[in-house]
Protein backbone atom coordinates (compact mmCIF):
# COMPACT_ATOMS: atom_id res chain seq x y z
CA UNK A 1 0.00 0.00 0.00
CA UNK A 2 1.16 3.08 -0.99
CA UNK A 3 1.41 5.90 1.09
CA UNK A 4 0.54 8.29 -1.80
CA UNK A 5 -2.87 6.73 -1.78
CA UNK A 6 -3.32 8.57 1.56
CA UNK A 7 -2.02 11.61 0.38
CA UNK A 8 -4.28 11.58 -2.36
CA UNK A 9 -7.13 10.49 -0.78
CA UNK A 10 -6.58 12.99 2.03
CA UNK A 11 -6.52 16.15 -0.36
CA UNK A 12 -9.60 14.50 -1.88
CA UNK A 13 -11.19 14.60 1.51
CA UNK A 14 -10.18 18.06 2.31
CA UNK A 15 -11.22 19.74 -1.00
CA UNK A 16 -14.38 18.34 -0.85
CA UNK A 17 -15.50 19.22 2.75
CA UNK A 18 -13.62 22.35 3.48
CA UNK A 19 -14.40 25.55 2.45
CA UNK A 20 -11.19 26.81 0.45
CA UNK A 21 -10.17 29.32 2.83
CA UNK A 22 -8.90 26.15 4.72
CA UNK A 23 -7.47 24.05 2.52
CA UNK A 24 -3.54 24.69 2.70
CA UNK A 25 -4.52 25.28 6.87
CA UNK A 26 -5.81 21.91 7.49
CA UNK A 27 -3.74 19.53 9.23
CA UNK A 28 -5.18 16.69 10.95
CA UNK A 29 -3.39 14.24 8.21
CA UNK A 30 0.38 14.51 8.44
CA UNK A 31 -0.13 14.65 4.24
CA UNK A 32 -1.27 18.21 3.80
CA UNK A 33 -1.79 19.98 0.84
CA UNK A 34 1.47 21.04 -0.69
CA UNK A 35 0.66 21.36 -4.51
CA UNK A 36 -0.36 24.56 -6.23
CA UNK A 37 -4.61 25.59 -6.45
CA UNK A 38 -4.64 23.93 -10.00
CA UNK A 39 -4.42 20.35 -8.50
CA UNK A 40 -6.41 21.45 -5.43
CA UNK A 41 -9.38 22.12 -8.30
CA UNK A 42 -8.42 19.11 -9.61
CA UNK A 43 -8.73 17.11 -6.76
CA UNK A 44 -12.30 18.84 -5.90
CA UNK A 45 -13.14 17.59 -9.19
CA UNK A 46 -12.21 13.93 -8.61
CA UNK A 47 -13.71 13.96 -5.49
CA UNK A 48 -17.35 14.65 -6.83
CA UNK A 49 -16.99 11.66 -8.79
CA UNK A 50 -15.27 9.60 -5.68
CA UNK A 51 -18.43 10.00 -3.74
CA UNK A 52 -20.01 7.48 -6.09
CA UNK A 53 -17.23 4.68 -5.81
CA UNK A 54 -17.40 5.33 -1.92
CA UNK A 55 -18.15 8.78 0.41
CA UNK A 56 -16.25 7.74 3.23
CA UNK A 57 -12.87 8.12 1.46
CA UNK A 58 -13.91 11.90 1.42
CA UNK A 59 -14.13 12.15 5.61
CA UNK A 60 -10.63 13.81 6.40
CA UNK A 61 -10.58 12.13 10.01
CA UNK A 62 -10.61 9.04 8.28
CA UNK A 63 -7.13 8.84 8.21
CA UNK A 64 -5.29 6.12 6.43
CA UNK A 65 -8.82 4.85 4.97
CA UNK A 66 -8.06 2.43 1.83
CA UNK A 67 -11.34 0.25 0.93
CA UNK A 68 -11.39 -1.73 -2.37
CA UNK A 69 -13.89 0.95 -3.85
CA UNK A 70 -11.52 2.98 -2.66
CA UNK A 71 -8.08 2.28 -3.95
CA UNK A 72 -10.43 1.25 -7.54
CA UNK A 73 -11.48 4.66 -8.24
CA UNK A 74 -7.83 6.30 -7.79
CA UNK A 75 -6.22 3.52 -9.38
CA UNK A 76 -8.64 3.67 -12.48
CA UNK A 77 -8.63 7.97 -12.10
CA UNK A 78 -4.82 7.76 -12.70
CA UNK A 79 -5.85 5.35 -16.31
CA UNK A 80 -8.64 8.07 -17.39
CA UNK A 81 -6.22 11.07 -16.91
CA UNK A 82 -3.74 9.20 -19.22
CA UNK A 83 -5.53 9.79 -21.96
CA UNK A 84 -3.89 13.23 -22.02
CA UNK A 85 -0.60 12.03 -21.69
CA UNK A 86 -1.56 9.25 -25.20
CA UNK A 87 -2.72 12.77 -26.91
CA UNK A 88 0.61 14.55 -25.87
CA UNK A 89 2.77 11.42 -27.06
CA UNK A 90 0.83 11.25 -30.21
CA UNK A 91 1.80 15.27 -31.13
CA UNK A 92 5.39 14.77 -30.25
CA UNK A 93 5.97 11.70 -32.69
CA UNK A 94 4.32 14.50 -35.38
CA UNK A 95 6.75 16.86 -34.75
CA UNK A 96 10.07 14.21 -35.16
CA UNK A 97 11.75 14.14 -38.31
CA UNK A 98 10.65 10.70 -39.91
CA UNK A 99 12.59 10.70 -42.99
CA UNK A 100 15.68 8.06 -41.35
CA UNK A 101 14.60 4.94 -43.52
CA UNK A 102 13.48 1.69 -42.11
CA UNK A 103 12.53 -1.50 -43.17
CA UNK A 104 9.10 -1.74 -41.43
CA UNK A 105 7.59 0.29 -38.79
CA UNK A 106 9.18 -1.18 -35.61
CA UNK A 107 12.55 0.93 -36.63
CA UNK A 108 10.34 4.27 -38.10
CA UNK A 109 11.87 6.84 -35.24
CA UNK A 110 7.94 7.99 -34.40
CA UNK A 111 7.48 3.73 -33.32
CA UNK A 112 10.14 3.44 -31.08
CA UNK A 113 9.48 7.38 -29.58
CA UNK A 114 5.99 6.67 -29.00
CA UNK A 115 7.03 3.32 -27.09
CA UNK A 116 9.74 4.74 -25.26
CA UNK A 117 7.08 7.03 -24.02
CA UNK A 118 4.11 5.02 -23.39
CA UNK A 119 6.19 2.56 -22.00
CA UNK A 120 8.59 4.43 -19.78
CA UNK A 121 9.26 2.37 -17.18
CA UNK A 122 9.63 5.00 -14.24
CA UNK A 123 6.54 6.62 -15.01
CA UNK A 124 4.75 3.13 -15.30
CA UNK A 125 5.72 2.32 -11.94
CA UNK A 126 5.94 5.94 -10.13
CA UNK A 127 2.04 6.08 -11.31
CA UNK A 128 0.26 2.83 -11.66
CA UNK A 129 1.98 0.61 -8.70
CA UNK A 130 3.25 2.95 -6.52
CA UNK A 131 0.35 5.76 -7.59
CA UNK A 132 0.70 9.17 -8.32
CA UNK A 133 -0.80 11.72 -11.32
CA UNK A 134 2.68 11.99 -13.23
CA UNK A 135 1.03 11.00 -16.57
CA UNK A 136 -1.05 13.81 -17.23
CA UNK A 137 1.33 16.34 -15.72
CA UNK A 138 4.05 15.27 -18.40
CA UNK A 139 1.22 15.02 -20.84
CA UNK A 140 0.99 18.70 -20.17
CA UNK A 141 4.39 19.47 -20.82
CA UNK A 142 5.13 17.45 -23.75
CA UNK A 143 1.92 19.01 -25.44
CA UNK A 144 3.09 21.90 -24.66
CA UNK A 145 6.98 20.72 -26.05
CA UNK A 146 5.01 19.62 -29.27
CA UNK A 147 3.20 23.06 -29.68
CA UNK A 148 6.61 25.25 -29.44
CA UNK A 149 7.99 23.25 -31.97
CA UNK A 150 5.32 23.49 -34.52
CA UNK A 151 5.67 27.22 -33.90
CA UNK A 152 2.55 27.86 -32.05
CA UNK A 153 3.93 29.47 -29.04
CA UNK A 154 0.86 31.26 -27.59
CA UNK A 155 -0.54 27.45 -27.01
CA UNK A 156 2.58 25.84 -25.77
CA UNK A 157 3.24 29.17 -23.30
CA UNK A 158 -0.40 28.94 -21.68
CA UNK A 159 -0.63 25.33 -21.75
CA UNK A 160 3.22 25.54 -19.31
CA UNK A 161 2.07 28.61 -17.76
CA UNK A 162 -1.02 26.23 -16.76
CA UNK A 163 1.44 23.22 -15.82
CA UNK A 164 3.23 25.23 -13.37
CA UNK A 165 0.05 25.91 -11.44
CA UNK A 166 -0.77 22.39 -10.77
CA UNK A 167 2.57 21.23 -9.77
CA UNK A 168 4.99 23.62 -9.36
CA UNK A 169 8.46 21.39 -10.06
CA UNK A 170 8.10 22.02 -13.28
CA UNK A 171 9.95 25.93 -12.70
CA UNK A 172 12.55 23.24 -12.75
CA UNK A 173 12.69 24.01 -16.80
CA UNK A 174 10.79 27.35 -17.07
CA UNK A 175 14.32 29.13 -17.91
CA UNK A 176 14.26 27.03 -21.38
CA UNK A 177 10.64 27.79 -21.88
CA UNK A 178 10.90 31.54 -21.12
CA UNK A 179 14.67 32.08 -23.26
CA UNK A 180 13.45 30.32 -25.78
CA UNK A 181 10.02 31.92 -26.17
CA UNK A 182 11.72 35.30 -25.84
CA UNK A 183 14.00 34.38 -28.70
CA UNK A 184 11.83 32.74 -31.00
CA UNK A 185 8.83 34.26 -30.84
CA UNK A 186 9.02 37.97 -28.99
CA UNK A 187 12.28 38.11 -31.95
CA UNK A 188 10.84 37.71 -35.03
CA UNK A 189 13.76 37.92 -37.13
CA UNK A 190 17.51 37.02 -36.96
CA UNK A 191 20.48 38.12 -39.06
CA UNK A 192 22.29 35.99 -42.12
CA UNK A 193 24.68 34.30 -39.29
CA UNK A 194 22.27 33.22 -36.50
CA UNK A 195 22.82 35.96 -34.56
CA UNK A 196 19.92 38.27 -32.86
CA UNK A 197 18.39 41.12 -34.57
CA UNK A 198 17.25 42.95 -32.31
CA UNK A 199 15.16 45.40 -34.97
CA UNK A 200 12.48 42.48 -34.79
CA UNK A 201 11.60 42.95 -31.37
CA UNK A 202 7.05 42.61 -31.18
CA UNK A 203 6.42 44.52 -28.19
CA UNK A 204 3.16 42.70 -29.06
CA UNK A 205 4.35 39.48 -28.58
CA UNK A 206 5.64 40.32 -24.90
CA UNK A 207 2.74 41.58 -23.88
CA UNK A 208 0.58 38.68 -25.36
CA UNK A 209 3.08 36.33 -23.17
CA UNK A 210 3.00 38.30 -20.44
CA UNK A 211 -0.92 38.48 -20.74
CA UNK A 212 -1.07 34.82 -20.59
CA UNK A 213 0.88 34.64 -17.12
CA UNK A 214 -0.93 37.10 -15.37
CA UNK A 215 -3.91 35.70 -16.20
CA UNK A 216 -2.92 32.15 -15.33
CA UNK A 217 -1.61 33.02 -12.27
CA UNK A 218 -4.39 35.44 -11.01
CA UNK A 219 -7.24 31.95 -11.78
CA UNK A 220 -5.05 30.14 -9.50
CA UNK A 221 -3.60 32.49 -6.78
CA UNK A 222 -6.43 35.36 -6.92
CA UNK A 223 -8.48 33.76 -4.52
CA UNK A 224 -5.77 33.08 -1.73
CA UNK A 225 -4.42 36.53 -2.79
CA UNK A 226 -7.82 38.26 -1.59
CA UNK A 227 -7.84 35.53 1.43
CA UNK A 228 -4.62 37.38 2.70
CA UNK A 229 -3.39 33.59 2.06
CA UNK A 230 -0.94 33.61 -0.37
CA UNK A 231 1.83 33.45 2.48
CA UNK A 232 0.36 30.25 3.86
CA UNK A 233 -0.01 28.97 0.18
CA UNK A 234 3.51 29.65 -0.58
CA UNK A 235 5.11 28.20 2.60
CA UNK A 236 3.12 24.96 2.01
CA UNK A 237 4.64 24.63 -1.53
CA UNK A 238 8.25 25.66 -0.49
CA UNK A 239 8.54 23.97 2.78
CA UNK A 240 12.42 24.67 3.11
CA UNK A 241 12.26 22.91 6.45
CA UNK A 242 12.29 19.55 5.22
CA UNK A 243 15.91 19.52 4.67
CA UNK A 244 18.41 19.06 1.84
CA UNK A 245 17.36 15.35 1.02
CA UNK A 246 14.58 13.50 0.82
CA UNK A 247 14.02 10.22 3.13
CA UNK A 248 15.52 8.29 0.12
CA UNK A 249 18.27 10.11 -1.19
CA UNK A 250 18.19 11.12 -4.54
CA UNK A 251 20.53 10.24 -6.36
CA UNK A 252 22.47 13.76 -7.45
CA UNK A 253 25.21 15.79 -6.50
CA UNK A 254 23.84 16.02 -2.74
CA UNK A 255 23.66 11.97 -2.45
CA UNK A 256 27.38 11.70 -3.14
CA UNK A 257 27.93 15.06 -0.76
CA UNK A 258 26.67 13.29 1.89
CA UNK A 259 28.27 10.11 1.43
CA UNK A 260 31.70 11.60 1.04
CA UNK A 261 30.80 13.47 4.71
CA UNK A 262 29.52 10.16 6.16
CA UNK A 263 32.80 8.39 4.94
CA UNK A 264 34.94 11.47 6.12
CA UNK A 265 32.68 11.06 9.75
CA UNK A 266 34.17 7.00 9.89
CA UNK A 267 37.55 7.57 9.40
CA UNK A 268 37.38 10.91 11.59
CA UNK A 269 35.89 8.38 14.20
CA UNK A 270 38.83 5.64 13.54
CA UNK A 271 41.87 7.97 13.75
CA UNK A 272 40.58 9.75 16.74
CA UNK A 273 40.28 13.00 14.66
CA UNK A 274 36.53 13.31 15.82
CA UNK A 275 35.02 13.32 19.25
CA UNK A 276 31.86 10.67 19.31
CA UNK A 277 30.07 12.23 21.74
CA UNK A 278 29.97 15.89 19.92
CA UNK A 279 28.34 13.73 16.63
CA UNK A 280 24.44 13.86 16.73
CA UNK A 281 22.83 11.01 16.77
CA UNK A 282 20.33 11.81 14.19
CA UNK A 283 22.16 11.22 10.93
CA UNK A 284 21.20 11.84 7.53
CA UNK A 285 20.62 7.76 7.00
CA UNK A 286 17.63 7.95 9.97
CA UNK A 287 14.95 7.95 6.81
CA UNK A 288 13.46 10.96 8.54
CA UNK A 289 12.58 13.99 6.45
CA UNK A 290 14.23 16.77 8.16
CA UNK A 291 16.72 19.19 8.66
CA UNK A 292 20.16 17.89 9.56
CA UNK A 293 23.89 19.37 10.20
CA UNK A 294 26.97 17.57 8.12
CA UNK A 295 29.47 16.55 10.45
CA UNK A 296 32.83 17.06 8.06
CA UNK A 297 31.63 18.65 4.94
CA UNK A 298 29.99 22.15 5.22
CA UNK A 299 26.36 22.34 6.02
CA UNK A 300 24.42 23.30 3.23
CA UNK A 301 21.77 25.79 3.38
CA UNK A 302 18.33 26.35 0.62
CA UNK A 303 20.48 29.63 -0.89
CA UNK A 304 23.40 27.21 -1.50
CA UNK A 305 21.55 24.99 -3.40
CA UNK A 306 19.82 28.00 -5.50
CA UNK A 307 23.50 28.92 -6.25
CA UNK A 308 24.58 25.92 -7.35
CA UNK A 309 21.70 25.91 -9.34
CA UNK A 310 21.78 28.52 -11.00
CA UNK A 311 25.30 28.32 -11.66
CA UNK A 312 24.80 25.07 -13.72
CA UNK A 313 21.81 25.80 -15.87
CA UNK A 314 23.56 29.45 -16.72
CA UNK A 315 25.59 27.77 -19.69
CA UNK A 316 22.49 26.11 -21.61
CA UNK A 317 20.63 29.29 -21.07
CA UNK A 318 23.15 31.19 -22.92
CA UNK A 319 23.32 28.84 -25.63
CA UNK A 320 19.38 28.70 -25.93
CA UNK A 321 19.86 32.41 -26.38
CA UNK A 322 22.78 32.83 -28.47
CA UNK A 323 22.46 29.87 -30.83
CA UNK A 324 19.20 28.51 -30.32
CA UNK A 325 19.05 25.81 -33.20
CA UNK A 326 15.45 25.63 -33.11
CA UNK A 327 13.41 23.36 -31.24
CA UNK A 328 16.22 20.66 -30.84
CA UNK A 329 18.17 23.78 -29.14
CA UNK A 330 15.53 24.29 -26.82
CA UNK A 331 15.31 20.44 -26.39
CA UNK A 332 18.89 20.60 -25.11
CA UNK A 333 18.73 23.49 -22.71
CA UNK A 334 15.32 21.66 -21.40
CA UNK A 335 16.58 18.54 -20.49
CA UNK A 336 19.89 19.85 -19.02
CA UNK A 337 17.92 22.48 -16.82
CA UNK A 338 15.66 19.48 -15.82
CA UNK A 339 19.01 17.79 -15.01
CA UNK A 340 20.78 20.60 -13.10
CA UNK A 341 17.82 21.39 -10.69
CA UNK A 342 17.53 17.42 -9.92
CA UNK A 343 21.59 17.74 -9.61
CA UNK A 344 21.80 20.22 -6.59
CA UNK A 345 17.96 21.29 -6.36
CA UNK A 346 17.12 21.67 -2.43
CA UNK A 347 14.92 18.10 -1.07
CA UNK A 348 14.22 16.62 -4.39
CA UNK A 349 12.83 13.67 -4.71
CA UNK A 350 13.93 10.44 -6.45
CA UNK A 351 11.28 10.79 -9.01
CA UNK A 352 12.21 14.20 -10.45
CA UNK A 353 14.29 12.27 -13.12
CA UNK A 354 11.93 11.78 -15.06
CA UNK A 355 12.05 15.44 -15.77
CA UNK A 356 14.73 15.18 -17.79
CA UNK A 357 14.22 11.18 -18.79
CA UNK A 358 10.84 11.82 -20.61
CA UNK A 359 11.85 14.75 -23.08
CA UNK A 360 15.75 13.42 -23.28
CA UNK A 361 13.14 10.72 -25.28
CA UNK A 362 12.97 12.92 -27.82
CA UNK A 363 16.68 13.80 -28.41
CA UNK A 364 17.44 9.97 -28.67
CA UNK A 365 16.11 9.36 -32.02
CA UNK A 366 17.58 12.08 -33.48
CA UNK A 367 21.54 11.39 -32.91
CA UNK A 368 23.47 8.56 -32.04
CA UNK A 369 25.51 10.71 -29.39
CA UNK A 370 22.07 11.45 -27.54
CA UNK A 371 20.95 7.84 -27.79
CA UNK A 372 24.15 6.64 -25.46
CA UNK A 373 23.47 9.46 -22.91
CA UNK A 374 19.74 8.49 -23.30
CA UNK A 375 20.41 4.88 -22.25
CA UNK A 376 22.83 5.48 -19.31
CA UNK A 377 20.44 8.17 -17.92
CA UNK A 378 17.46 5.70 -18.10
CA UNK A 379 19.14 2.98 -16.90
CA UNK A 380 20.60 4.37 -13.70
CA UNK A 381 17.38 6.47 -13.48
CA UNK A 382 15.47 3.92 -13.71
CA UNK A 383 17.39 1.62 -11.06
CA UNK A 384 17.46 4.44 -8.69
CA UNK A 385 13.63 4.41 -8.29
CA UNK A 386 13.78 0.44 -7.53
CA UNK A 387 13.86 1.60 -3.68
CA UNK A 388 9.77 2.90 -4.00
CA UNK A 389 8.75 -0.87 -4.66
CA UNK A 390 10.11 -2.48 -2.08
CA UNK A 391 8.19 -5.82 -1.00
CA UNK A 392 8.48 -9.02 -1.80
CA UNK A 393 5.57 -9.54 -4.18
CA UNK A 394 6.95 -6.24 -6.20
CA UNK A 395 10.06 -7.65 -6.55
CA UNK A 396 9.78 -9.81 -10.20
CA UNK A 397 7.23 -7.02 -10.98
CA UNK A 398 9.84 -4.34 -11.17
CA UNK A 399 12.68 -6.66 -12.53
CA UNK A 400 10.46 -8.05 -15.53
CA UNK A 401 9.26 -4.41 -16.44
CA UNK A 402 12.67 -3.12 -16.03
CA UNK A 403 14.45 -5.33 -18.16
CA UNK A 404 11.65 -5.63 -20.85
CA UNK A 405 12.03 -1.60 -21.08
CA UNK A 406 15.72 -1.74 -20.91
CA UNK A 407 16.30 -4.25 -23.45
CA UNK A 408 13.93 -2.87 -25.93
CA UNK A 409 15.44 0.74 -25.71
CA UNK A 410 19.26 -1.06 -26.44
CA UNK A 411 17.66 -3.28 -29.36
CA UNK A 412 15.90 -0.20 -30.72
CA UNK A 413 18.11 2.39 -30.51
CA UNK A 414 20.62 0.13 -31.44
CA UNK A 415 18.74 -0.52 -34.64
CA UNK A 416 17.75 2.77 -35.56
CA UNK A 417 21.86 3.90 -35.54
CA UNK A 418 23.29 0.41 -36.78
CA UNK A 419 25.23 2.00 -39.59
CA UNK A 420 27.35 4.08 -36.66
CA UNK A 421 29.55 3.60 -33.91
CA UNK A 422 28.23 1.63 -30.46
CA UNK A 423 26.20 3.82 -28.65
CA UNK A 424 28.01 2.89 -25.57
CA UNK A 425 31.61 2.76 -24.85
CA UNK A 426 33.31 -0.34 -23.12
CA UNK A 427 33.40 2.11 -19.69
CA UNK A 428 29.72 3.22 -19.76
CA UNK A 429 28.87 -0.64 -20.34
CA UNK A 430 30.60 -1.99 -17.48
CA UNK A 431 28.68 0.47 -15.15
CA UNK A 432 25.67 -0.55 -16.64
CA UNK A 433 26.05 -4.04 -15.87
CA UNK A 434 27.37 -3.71 -12.56
CA UNK A 435 23.48 -2.53 -11.61
CA UNK A 436 22.99 -6.50 -11.42
CA UNK A 437 25.34 -7.40 -8.47
CA UNK A 438 24.51 -4.61 -6.90
CA UNK A 439 20.29 -5.49 -6.60
CA UNK A 440 21.08 -8.66 -5.92
CA UNK A 441 23.27 -7.78 -2.70
CA UNK A 442 20.81 -5.05 -1.90
CA UNK A 443 17.42 -7.25 -2.14
CA UNK A 444 18.86 -11.16 -1.66
CA UNK A 445 22.37 -10.99 0.27
CA UNK A 446 21.73 -7.48 2.41
CA UNK A 447 18.53 -8.54 3.77
CA UNK A 448 20.18 -12.09 4.83
CA UNK A 449 22.91 -10.40 6.73
CA UNK A 450 22.95 -9.19 10.76
CA UNK A 451 23.77 -5.71 9.10
CA UNK A 452 19.84 -5.84 8.12
CA UNK A 453 19.23 -4.45 11.81
CA UNK A 454 21.99 -2.09 12.48
CA UNK A 455 22.57 -0.18 9.12
CA UNK A 456 19.08 -0.57 7.25
CA UNK A 457 19.42 2.65 5.25
CA UNK A 458 22.67 0.71 3.66
CA UNK A 459 20.93 -0.41 0.61
CA UNK A 460 19.53 2.49 0.10
CA UNK A 461 22.78 4.37 0.12
CA UNK A 462 24.39 2.43 -2.36
CA UNK A 463 21.79 2.68 -4.78
CA UNK A 464 21.51 6.10 -4.32
CA UNK A 465 25.57 6.72 -4.78
CA UNK A 466 25.67 4.44 -7.79
CA UNK A 467 23.15 5.94 -9.75
CA UNK A 468 24.30 9.43 -8.58
CA UNK A 469 27.31 8.83 -10.61
CA UNK A 470 25.96 7.28 -13.66
CA UNK A 471 23.18 10.45 -13.49
CA UNK A 472 26.17 13.18 -12.87
CA UNK A 473 28.04 11.46 -16.05
CA UNK A 474 25.65 11.51 -18.07
CA UNK A 475 24.63 14.91 -17.03
CA UNK A 476 28.51 16.16 -17.65
CA UNK A 477 28.37 14.36 -20.79
CA UNK A 478 25.50 15.75 -22.61
CA UNK A 479 26.44 19.08 -21.19
CA UNK A 480 29.82 18.66 -23.24
CA UNK A 481 27.65 17.46 -26.31
CA UNK A 482 25.80 20.39 -26.35
CA UNK A 483 28.48 22.61 -25.66
CA UNK A 484 30.63 20.88 -28.27
CA UNK A 485 27.91 21.16 -31.13
CA UNK A 486 27.15 24.84 -30.04
CA UNK A 487 31.03 25.56 -30.93
CA UNK A 488 31.00 23.59 -34.11
CA UNK A 489 27.64 24.79 -35.04
CA UNK A 490 29.69 28.80 -34.72
CA UNK A 491 32.92 27.87 -36.70
CA UNK A 492 30.84 26.36 -39.78
CA UNK A 493 28.62 29.74 -39.51
CA UNK A 494 32.44 31.77 -39.85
Amino acid sequence: YSTDLEVHRNWLAITHNLPLSQWYYEATSEWTLDYPPFFAWFEFALSHVAKYFDPQMLVVENLNYASHATVFFQRLSVIFTDTLFIYAVHECCRCVNGKRAAKDILEKPTFILAVLLLWNFGLLIVDHIHFQYNGFLFGLMLLSVARLCQKRYLEGALLFAVLLHFKHIYIYVAPAYGIYLLRSYCFTANNADGSLKWRSFSFLHVTLLGLIVCLVSALSLGPFLVLGQLPQVISRLFPFKRGLCHAYWAPNFWALYNAMDKALTILGLKFNFLDGTKIPRASMTGGLVQEFQHTVLPSVTPLATLICTFIAILPSVFCLWFKPQGPRGFLQCLVLCALSSFMFGWHVHEKAILLAILPLSLLSIQRAKDAGIYLILTTAGHFSLFPLLFTAPELPIKILLMLLFTVYSFSSLKSLFRREKPLLNWLETIYLIQLVPLEIFCEIIFPLTPWKWHFPFVPLLLTSVYCALGITYAWLKLYISVLTERISVRQKAE
